[in-house]
C-alpha cells in the first residue's frame, strides 16, 4: 500500500479511537474496517495476521464489555429498562443540547427511571452512579480492543 494510503488508514484509525472514547460513532468498527482495508490493499501473511489479531481483539472486547457491565449492573439491581430510558433520553438530549446533551440526557433518564422505580432519591442516585460506572467500563474495554487492533496494525506496518 502506498504511504498516502497508510496515512489515510492511520487517520481512520484515529477517528475510530475517538469514537471508542466518545461512543458517538462505532469506534471499534471503524478501526477494524480501516485495518481491513489496509490488509486487503497490502496483502501477504503479515497483513492477514494483523487483520485476524484485530478481529479477535475487537470481538473479544465487544463480548467482554457487555459481560462486565451486565454483571456490574446486575449486582447493583439496575434493570435493563432503566438503561433503555437513559439511552432514549440520551439521544433526545444529544439533539436538544449540542455536545453535552447525550451524557446529560443519559444521567437524567437513568435517574428518572430509577426514582420512579424505587421512589427514593438516594437509591436512584446510587443506581445512576452504578450505570455511569458500567458505561465507563464499556468504554475502557472497547478502547482496549481498539488499541490492540491499532497496535497490531502499527507492528504490521514495520513488517510490510
Amino acid at each position: 500500500m502506498p504511504a498516502a494510503g497508510e496515512v489515510l488508514v492511520g487517520l481512520a484509525i484515529l477517528v475510530g479511537l475517538f469514537g471508542a472514547v466518545t461512543q458517538i460513532i462505532p469506534g471499534s468498527i471503524i478501526v477494524l474496517a480501516a485495518v481491513g482495508v489496509w490488509a486487503v490493499m497490502t496483502g501477504g501473511a503479515v497483513a492477514w495476521t494483523v487483520l485476524v489479531v484485530s478481529v479477535v481483539a475487537v470481538v473479544v472486547a465487544a463480548v467482554v464489555k457487555y459481560v462486565l457491565a451486565g454483571r456490574h449492573l446486575k449486582r447493583a439491581d439496575v434493570p435493563n429498562r432503566t438503561l433503555l430510558v437513559g439511552g432514549v433520553l440520551g439521544v433526545v438530549g444529544f439533539f436538544a443540547i449540542p455536545v453535552v446533551g447525550l451524557p446529560i440526557g443519559f444521567v437524567a433518564g437513568v435517574y428518572l427511571a430509577e426514582y420512579l422505580r424505587r421512589r427514593d432519591q438516594r437509591l436512584a442516585w446510587v443506581s445512576t452512579k452504578v450505570a455511569l460506572a458500567a458505561t465507563g467500563i464499556t468504554i475502557l474495554v472497547e478502547l482496549a480492543g481498539a488499541l490492540v487492533a491499532t497496535g497490531a496494525w502499527v507492528i504490521g506496518l514495520f513488517f510490510t
